[in-house]
């Protein structure tokens, strides 16, 4: 169970997301990897964000990777992405993100998200080193009961959250957030992990 990334992103409906905070995990990618997995994780988490209506969760799973996105909505319009491999629980992942939303509109005002390079949110990295073993959320579980009654939308494919006739394909290429070394590394990525899917 792992957890590579945890991204906090002002999403106001109808327009671009902006990522407020970040923390990540890339040591179990090579050195030379890291740059392109951070870019990809950023651009599936600003993509996700504008995505996952106001009060809504969601799962989905593009990879090896699980993106966990919790739309706060509300005055702040915050959104919460966690990214992580496909062992680590649901309800944890929830539990966290909730968490971090309530910490970071109580740390960080609204009138900061203008200039989102000053604003210091360093308990996203705290976060994302303590609660590798999802058994450290079982305090912040017993706390969001409420999570129990909300259904989480589980999609098997990031294609499945895009509007109709998109393709994450042509979103990567058409994405000026990413370097055409990143581009080049997910379509190297996406022909390696082909040969193993089964129908």
């Amino acid at each position: 169970m792992k957890i590579y990334g945890l991204s906090i992103l002002h999403a106001p409906p109808s327009q671009p997301s902006v990522p407020l905070a970040t923390a990540t995990d890339l040591s179990s990618f090579s050195f030379y990897q890291r740059p392109s997995v951070n870019e990809f994780m950023s651009f599936f988490a600003r993509t996700l964000a504008e995505r996952t209506p106001q009060g809504g969760r969601q799962s989905v799973q593009e990879g090896s990777y699980t993106a966990h996105v919790y739309n706060r909505g509300g005055a702040e319009q915050v959104v919460g992405v966690l990214i992580t491999d496909h062992e680590y629980p649901v309800r944890p992942a929830f539990s966290l993100l909730t968490k971090t939303l309530d910490d970071f509109t109580a740390k960080v005002p609204t009138s900061s998200y203008t200039t989102p390079s000053a604003i210091s949110f360093p308990e996203a990295q705290t976060y994302v080193q303590k609660y590798q073993d999802p058994r450290q959320a079982d305090a912040i579980m017993r706390v969001q009961k409420e999570l129990d009654e909300t259904k989480i939308v589980l999609h098997k494919t990031i294609e499945s959250v895009l509007e109709r006739g998109e393709r994450i394909n042509d979103l990567v290429d058409r994405s000026n957030a990413l370097s055409a070394q990143s581009k080049a590394f997910y379509k190297t990525a996406k022909k390696q992990n082909s040969c193993c899917v089964l129908m």
